[in-house]
């Protein structure tokens, strides 16, 4: 999920993670079944306001996260990916 580059990067990162928590609950899942995120910025002073938004997010037991800064964002300051797991009742 990437948010356009409109907003601070605090701002594109809530819009990215709510996207993702819409796409989970249509899945009949949650942020707390995330298992690994890899995420994508285009700046890397931009990690810090990323980070503390995060952390709101997952802030128990977070996932395992990559991070990396990558200048092929156009239009995006970040963009989010994120592989869920919910073992079957």
């Amino acid at each position: 999920m990437g948010s356009h580059d409109r907003g601070t990067i605090e701002e594109q990162t809530r819009v990215c993670i709510e996207l993702i928590r819409e796409t989970l609950k249509d899945a009949g899942c949650t942020l707390n079944d995330v298992v690994k995120s890899m995420v994508w910025l285009k700046n890397r002073d931009d990690f810090p306001g990323f980070n503390s938004v995060y952390g709101e997010y997952f802030s128990e037991g977070p996932p395992a996260r990559s991070a990396l800064v990558c200048d092929f964002l156009i239009d995006i300051k970040v963009e989010i990916e994120c592989t869920a797991y919910k073992p079957e009742n």
